[in-house]
């Protein structure tokens, strides 16, 4: 087909009726892609008959589409024609943190020893005994516990000067080395070819001094990120770029400065809407029986030392309510030449850079509560942060808090702009909301009912010339989107109940990480022929899949 005769790239947006408004056609050339998109869709087997012909219009795209690429570039050469200032973070040599790292470090273990004291203190107080103001010997005990803090403040103080004191760095052209460990030396080293995200993170502590912690990424399993914490904000921020343009290929000036990537700022999370969905949520409700659990027992015993009793239970709810609150606050999204960039945060702020093609999966999640408003949410599952603890998982993994179908339409339209169908439009909205095979998916079929009595209309699968879809879930519904290039394995499930039936799974092994892709209970010939269809088509994918170094081609532009 010539394309001349091509109709305009398809993209994932939806019509007004599916409550989400139209993708715009003409994104800016730096915003980040899926590499080996639309080339993985042109050699990958047909999965949608005629449809996989579409990825080929984005060849025929009009001509003012390739403008904001030479208007990237020129701005590039151009921040290099400027005055920029050196990195010396990046020559090349070891260095050390900032001097008051030990400091920001230390302050968290005498907080918690403090917490114990005023713990114990309050349940004398309340509950009387031994402890009670006024009792004999109660000076002595205080004291005591003051010089436990005391005590242990001068220990953790001295172990993070020791600590800071062997820590150094280094970061050359290709590697970062990290050096750590008093009684156990490390070195460690991060291919900046291999990196998968840079974090510049900021607790509070952090923020009143003027620090930021600086996180690399990359894909290695548990503790295979590397962490310089703690720099000078601007340290952080010039390294950041320094890494991001050597891991991207682009060459920095004289000076070793990389100049900032222009980035287009893709929506805002409303604070009014965050709080709102999360009085839609789970946590207060959790809080609220907590409470009146306390209230309850004080009540009914007379005892209110019951009150500081059950204060870790109480500050554990207060807690989750909070922490949803603090990591979603001021949650932005831009699009830039580096990749697709999240910053957000209350009292610890967190700006992330993901690189083009490193999100591995997408999950989008509508809880029962969120339908009125049309609400989702987003996840995605980066190699790079498969390793970390639950609470950093939670809050890297976030790709949107609460947006409307409109907004995660846009977000997924950046991660994967090439639907690889011909009704991107119709799938996704048969993908979010839909049941039994409008729009061509393939659903679970009626004997599965036994198995998932609730939501078996709604287990299925779509294929198409550049991801895999599955969906899953009635009162939760789930929508996950798998590019074909980063399916790493599949494998075929089975029960003995499913045995039974005749019916199969089938998952799709990704990086770990909150997206766990799979299509529950086809049947058994299903099941093994989407295994067989979806194992070629990555194959194809990875083979098309792009450099690692995505900014080549810009720079020598």
């Amino acid at each position: 087909m010539s394309t001349s005769d091509e109709r305009p790239a398809a993209t994932w947006g939806l019509e007004r009726d599916g409550s989400a408004e139209p993708e715009h056609h003409g994104e800016p050339a730096d915003r980040p892609t899926a590499r080996g998109g639309r080339q993985a869709a042109e050699e990958a087997p047909a999965a949608d008959g005629p449809a996989t012909s579409a990825p080929r219009a984005a060849e025929s795209a009009p001509s003012t589409e390739t403008a904001p690429s030479t208007e990237t570039a020129e701005a590039v050469r151009a921040e290099r024609r400027g005055e920029l200032e050196p990195a010396p973070e990046a020559d090349g040599t070891w260095k050390r943190l900032h001097p008051i790292t030990p400091l920001v470090r230390g302050w968290a273990v005498l907080a918690v020893l403090l917490f114990f004291v005023v713990q114990r203190q309050g349940e004398a107080f309340l509950g009387g005994g031994e402890d009670f103001p006024g009792a004999p010997g109660q000076a002595f005990r205080v004291a005591g516990s003051l010089g436990l803090v005391l005590g242990g403040a001068l220990l953790v103080a001295g172990w993070a000067y020791l600590t800071w004191r062997v820590t150094r760095f280094r970061v050359g052209e290709e590697v970062v080395e990290l050096r750590t460990g008093v009684l156990n030396r490390q070195q460690r080293q991060v291919r900046l070819d291999r990196l998968q995200a840079v974090d510049v993170v900021q607790p509070l502590v952090a923020r009143l001094t003027g620090l930021s912690e600086l996180k690399l990424e990359v894909a290695g399993g548990a503790g295979s990120d590397v962490s310089l914490a703690y720099l000078r904000s601007a340290e952080a921020q010039r390294l950041r770029r320094t890494l991001l343009a050597r891991a991207a290929g682009v060459t920095e000036d004289e000076q070793g400065e990389a100049p900032e990537a222009p980035e287009r700022e893709v929506l805002q999370v409303p604070v009014d809407r965050l709080l709102l969905s999360m009085v839609r949520s789970v946590w207060p409700v959790v809080a609220v029986l907590v409470l009146v659990g306390v209230v309850v027992a004080v009540a009914v015993t007379g005892r209110p030392g019951i009150l500081v009793g059950a204060f870790p239970a109480v500050f554990g709810a207060v807690a989750g309510v909070w922490g949803a609150f603090s990591r979603g606050f001021g949650f932005r999204i831009a699009a830039s030449a580096d990749g697709l960039r999240l910053r957000h945060g209350l009292t610890e702020t967190r700006a992330q850079t993901v690189p083009p093609g490193r999100v591995q999966a997408v999950r989008l999640t509508q809880p029962l509560l969120w339908r009125g408003p049309d609400w989702w949410s987003m996840q995605m599952d980066v190699a790079g942060y498969a390793g970390g603890s639950a609470e950093d998982v939670g809050k890297e993994t976030v790709l949107l808090p609460v947006g409307t179908r409109a907004e995660a339409v846009q977000v997924l339209s950046l991660l994967l702009p090439d639907p690889g169908v011909e009704d991107p439009s119709g799938v996704l909205a048969a993908g979010l909301t839909g049941t039994g095979e409008d729009a061509g998916w393939t659903c679970a079929p009626r004997s599965s009912r036994w198995l998932d009595p609730v939501s078996w209309r709604r287990n299925g699968y779509r294929v198409t010339g550049t991801a895999l879809l599955a969906r899953r879930g009635r009162l939760v519904r789930h929508l996950d989107v798998v590019p074909h290039e980063r399916t790493q394995s599949l494998a075929l499930d089975q029960g003995p109940v499913q045995r039974r039936l005749g019916l199969a799974s089938v998952v799709a092994h990704v990086t770990p990480g909150p997206v766990t892709p799979r299509v529950d209970h086809l049947t058994a010939s299903a099941a093994a022929e989407l295994l067989q269809e979806q194992a070629t088509r990555a194959r194809a994918a990875r083979r098309r899949a792009g450099p690692e170094r995505w900014m080549t081609a810009l720079a020598q532009e």
